[in-house]
C-alpha cells in the first residue's frame, strides 16, 4: 500500500490532475485481483471453447445440424432460453448455445471487479485514506474500469483464438460480442457504484439490469421466428440481444459493435460526471438511518433483514423458471428429435427410465447447482459484514459469534428448501403432472446444496483469506453438471461434484444412502467452521 501511495504522489496539472495515480491503482487491483480475474477468464473461454466438440458429438454431420436448427427455432421455449438460431455450422451453434451465457458470466465477471474496486473500497475507507495522497477524483473509477477490460479482453482473445479455426471472422465477433457485454455491464456496475452507498446494493442494482436484460431478449426472441428472428424491439433493448445480433459465423453484423461502444461511452462519461459531484463514502441515493417500521431484537432478525431482499429476487426467478422449464418438458421428445447422441446426454444427466424423465431430472440437477450459488452468496454475506467491521457493533453487544452466524445461515440453508421447493411447485404446475415426483426430485438436491455451503461455512470460519475460493468450488460443478455428460467425461471426474452422488428423480427409485450420507458431510463441514469462527480473531 506504502509503494501505491508513493508511485501516486507525483504532482500533475491541468485534467490529468483527475485521473493522477490511475496507473498505480491499476497494478493495485491486478495484483489483488491475481487470482479471482485468471480464473474468471478461464471460466467464460472456457465453456465457449468446449462446446464446439460437445456439439460435434451430437450433430456429427451437416444434416443433423440442419434438423437441429429447424426444430429449435420452431420451439418457442428454445428460443426464449437460447435464442433463435441463424447457421447450421459448428461455429454457429456454439454462438447460439452458449454465446448469451458466456455474455452473462462476462457481465457477472464485469460488476464484481468494478464494484469491489470501486464502492468497496469506500465501503472499507481505503479509499479514503488513498485519497489523502496526490489521488485524482476519478482516479480510482478508471482504475476498475481498465481492470475490467484488461478481464474481458482477455477472455474476448481467448475465444477469438481458440475458434479462430471454425472461421476467423466469427470467432473475432463472438469474442467481442462476449468482452462487449461485459463492459456494457461494468458501465452499469460504475453508474451504479455513485449511485448507491453500499457494495451490496450495486452489486444489487447492476444484477437486478442484468436479469431485465435476459428477461427482455427471451421475451423477445420467443414470439419472433423466420426471417424477423431476433429482431424484435425487446430483444434489441438489450444488450444480451445486441451480442446475438451480431450473428458470430452467419454473416456478421459489424456494425452492432459501434452500438455496444456508443453504450459504454456513454455509461462511463455518466459514471464520470456522478463521481465529479460526490464526496468519497457519499451517493446520490443513500440508504436509509434504520428500519422505519418494527425493530430488530435478534440477530436472525438483523440477517433476515439484510438478506430479504435477495431471498425475494432468487425466490421469484425460481418459480418463473420452473414454470417456463416444465412446460419443456412435455416437449422433450420433439426437441430431442432422433437424434440418438443427444438422447444419451439427457439419459447421462438424468437417467435412462424415459425422456421426459430424464430431461425433468436433467433440470432438477441444473437448478441445485445454481440454488449452490445462492448458498454460498448468502454464507459469504458473513465473511461480508465481518470485512466490512458491520459485525463488530453486534458482536460488541450481548450476542455471541455462533448466534451471529446462525442468524445468517438459517437464512442461506433454510433459503436452499425455499427455492427448491419453488421451483419444483413451478415445474409441476408446468408440466401437468406428477406433482409429487417433480417436488421431491428438487427437494431430493438439497444434500448437495447443503454441502457447498458447508464447505463456504468452513472457509469462512478457518480460512477466511481463501473464503472466495467457495466461488471456485460452486463453479466448477457448474461446470462438471453442465458440460460433464456432453463431452462423456469419467465418472471419477463426475464423482468429483457431490450433486454427482444423487439419485436421478425422478424415474428411478429413492436411494437414502447417498442423501444422508451428503447431509451428514455437509453438517460436517459447517460445524468445522462454526468452531473455527469461535476460535479465531475477527478481521478488523
Amino acid at each position: 500500500m506504502t509503494a501505491v501511495l508513493g508511485a501516486a504522489a507525483a504532482p500533475r496539472s491541468g485534467g490529468t490532475r483527475q485521473l493522477a495515480g490511475t496507473g498505480a491503482l491499476l497494478r493495485l487491483a491486478l495484483r489483488r485481483d491475481r487470482v479471482m480475474t485468471p480464473i474468471w477468464i478461464v471460466v467464460v473461454a472456457g465453456l465457449v471453447l468446449a462446446m464446439p466438440g460437445s456439439l460435434e458429438s451430437v450433430y456429427a454431420t451437416a444434416a443433423e445440424r440442419a434438423d437441429a436448427m429447424e426444430s429449435m427455432n420452431a420451439n418457442s421455449s428454445m428460443r426464449a432460453m437460447y435464442g433463435p438460431v441463424y447457421g447450421d455450422s459448428l461455429g454457429a451453434l456454439t454462438a447460439w448455445r452458449i454465446g448469451c451465457f458466456a455474455g452473462i458470466l462476462a457481465a457477472v465477471m464485469s460488476l464484481v471487479i468494478v464494484v469491489r474496486h470501486t464502492r468497496e473500497e469506500e465501503e472499507t475507507g481505503r479509499q479514503e485514506m488513498l485519497s489523502a495522497s496526490m489521488v485524482g477524483r476519478r482516479a480510482p473509477l478508471t482504475a476498475a474500469l481498465l481492470a475490467a477490460f484488461v478481464a474481458n479482453a482477455g477472455a474476448g482473445l481467448l475465444i477469438a483464438v481458440g475458434l479462430a479455426g471454425r472461421g476467423a471472422a466469427g470467432a473475432l465477433a463472438l469474442g467481442l460480442g462476449v468482452a462487449g457485454t461485459g463492459m456494457v455491464f461494468a458501465g452499469v456496475a460504475a453508474v451504479a457504484a455513485q449511485l448507491t452507498e453500499s457494495a451490496r446494493l450495486a452489486k444489487g442494482l447492476t444484477a437486478a439490469v442484468l436479469g431485465t436484460a435476459y428477461v427482455l431478449r427471451a421475451a423477445g426472441d420467443s414470439g419472433d421466428t423466420g426471417d424477423t428472428a431476433g429482431s424484435s424491439a425487446a430483444t434489441w433493448l438489450s444488450p444480451l440481444g445486441w451480442q446475438q445480433n451480431l450473428r458470430a459465423f452467419t454473416g456478421e453484423r459489424w456494425w452492432v459493435l459501434a452500438l455496444v461502444g456508443a453504450v459504454i461511452v456513454a455509461q462511463g462519461l455518466a459514471a464520470y460526471e456522478l463521481a465529479g459531484r460526490r464526496d468519497v463514502g457519499m451517493s446520490f441515493l443513500p440508504t436509509r438511518p434504520g428500519p422505519a417500521r418494527g425493530r430488530l431484537a435478534t440477530a436472525g432478525a438483523l440477517a433476515l433483514r439484510l438478506q430479504r431482499g435477495s431471498v425475494a429476487g432468487w425466490t421469484a426467478g425460481f418459480l418463473l423458471a420452473g414454470l417456463v422449464f416444465g412446460q419443456m418438458a412435455s416437449g422433450a421428445a420433439d426437441i430431442v428429435g432422433d437424434n440418438e447422441n443427444t438422447r444419451d446426454i439427457f439419459e447421462r444427466m438424468g437417467g435412462k427410465t424415459g425422456l421426459t424423465d430424464a430431461f425433468l431430472a436433467t433440470l432438477t440437477g441444473l437448478f441445485g447447482m445454481v440454488a449452490g450459488l445462492y448458498v454460498v452468496a448468502s454464507v459469504l454475506r458473513l465473511h461480508g459484514e465481518e470485512t466490512s467491521q458491520r459485525a463488530e457493533p453486534v458482536l460488541a453487544g450481548a450476542v455471541g459469534r455462533l448466534r451471529w452466524a446462525a442468524g445468517h445461515l438459517v437464512i442461506a440453508f433454510g433459503g436452499t428448501v425455499l427455492l427448491m421447493a419453488v421451483c419444483g411447485l413451478g415445474m409441476a404446475v408446468g408440466h401437468g403432472e406428477d406433482m409429487g415426483a417433480v417436488l421431491g426430485a428438487c427437494l431430493a438436491q438439497l444434500p448437495a446444496i447443503w454441502v457447498l455451503g458447508g464447505l463456504a461455512v468452513l472457509l469462512v470460519g478457518a480460512y477466511p483469506k481463501a473464503a472466495a475460493a467457495s466461488w471456485a468450488v460452486v463453479g466448477t460443478c457448474l461446470a462438471i453438471g453442465w458440460i460433464g455428460p456432453a463431452l462423456d467425461l469419467p465418472q471419477a471426474v463426475m464423482d468429483l461434484s457431490p450433486f454427482g452422488h444423487l439419485p436421478k428423480l425422478p424415474g428411478t427409485a429413492m436411494s437414502w444412502p447417498p442423501l444422508l450420507t451428503l447431509t451428514l458431510l455437509a453438517a460436517v463441514l459447517t460445524a468445522g467452521g462454526l468452531a473455527g469462527l469461535r476460535r479465531r480473531d475477527m478481521i478488523t
